[in-house]
């Protein structure tokens, strides 16, 4: 209990951090008046507004009811307020499941959330799942034949995946697998469960592959440390086949950096998905997001930021319970 207590105050630590600095940066670096009001909000009211006379032409059409917008939606929004107080009344609305309408079509912010996140974390999933599923036999496979021609030969293949930036390895993917081949979409199709699967396919593996490469790496490391134990000598002595002992015996207690590893980077892959969306015309958060920085639409940007945050804190306090689990001297650190 104790160990789950220092963790949650930990998250919730870096749970604040994040959106209170991501929710000042916004606020300090544009005008949140300006993304409301438009050009509206860059009149001169002072002169209006104390009864002062000046020419119309020379006031850009100014006028006491374009004034009286810019005060009411000044205090409507409670701009005049410091920071830290903003901060806390939009923290408030959050807990009540507001995170407030959208600047640009006055959308409700968890609607389009609803409507993009499903998407983005089938995407997530796929990738996890692809990445497991080469990293896991390709690091058996290279730690049952280490420094052979294959464990060599692997050893260069994950290094160059590593080395290749997302959005290059996506752009190789989408010109031979859907331009040039054609055996997948251009562009992410919804008519049927089968279409939206196949359209995901080319995003998760450009995402799955370089971390793939990277847990191969650690599986591998710890697999060949793991078949150097006592243990495993006694297990071979005893005449247990080679496959039962990688799959029994060794690979459990080798499976705890990746698994570790495997929960910081769920938020590099939501990250990353914010050029692979652009690149595969995905229509989830990770394009959103990129649309609605573009457009300059803070509550959006907010949104999904606050969403994005708490499921990587989420899955890393599973992860950190999960390693606990595995390993109970954890618990005692």
């Amino acid at each position: 209990m104790r160990f789950l207590a220092q963790r949650l105050g930990q998250l919730l630590l870096v749970l604040f951090a994040v959106t209170f600095l991501t929710f000042a940066s916004v606020n300090i670096l544009g005008d949140p008046l300006t993304n409301i009001l438009g050009p509206l909000a860059g009149i001169d009211c002072e002169g209006v507004l104390s009864g002062q006379q000046q020419d119309i032409s020379t006031r850009g059409g100014t006028s006491e009811g374009d004034c009286a917008v810019v005060e009411r939606t000044r205090q409507e929004f409670h701009l005049d307020d410091p920071i830290p107080i903003r901060y806390v009344r939009w923290v408030g609305d959050i807990a009540t499941g507001d995170l407030g309408d959208s600047f640009q079509n006055q959308q409700p912010v968890t609607d389009i959330i609803g409507q993009k996140l499903p998407i983005t974390l089938w995407l997530v999933f796929f990738a996890m799942v692809l990445s497991l599923a080469l990293s896991i036999p390709w690091a058996i496979a290279s730690a049952y034949r280490a420094n052979r021609r294959f464990d060599n030969v692997s050893t260069v293949a994950s290094f160059g995946l590593l080395a290749i930036p997302n959005f290059a390895m996506g752009v190789i993917l989408f010109y031979l697998f859907a331009v040039r081949w054609g055996w997948f979409p251009t562009r992410y199709e919804d008519a049927t469960r089968f279409d939206q699967l196949r359209s995901l396919v080319l995003p998760a593996l450009t995402l799955a592959l370089p971390l793939a490469a990277s847990y191969q790496r650690l599986l591998r490391t710890d697999l060949i440390t793991t078949l150097q134990e006592d243990y495993i000598h006694m297990a071979r002595a005893k005449g247990l086949p080679d496959r039962t002992i990688l799959l029994r015996h060794a690979l459990r207690p080798s499976m705890f950096s990746i698994i570790t590893v495997f929960g910081i980077n769920t938020g590099a892959l939501i990250g990353g998905s914010l050029v692979i969306e652009q690149i595969f015309s995905v229509p989830g958060i990770g394009r959103e997001l990129v649309t609605a920085v573009v457009r300059d639409d803070p509550p959006v940007v907010l949104g999904i930021i606050v969403i994005v945050v708490i499921a990587f804190v989420v899955i890393n306090l599973i992860v950190d319970l999960l390693y606990s689990f595995l390993d109970p001297r954890v618990r005692s650190v």
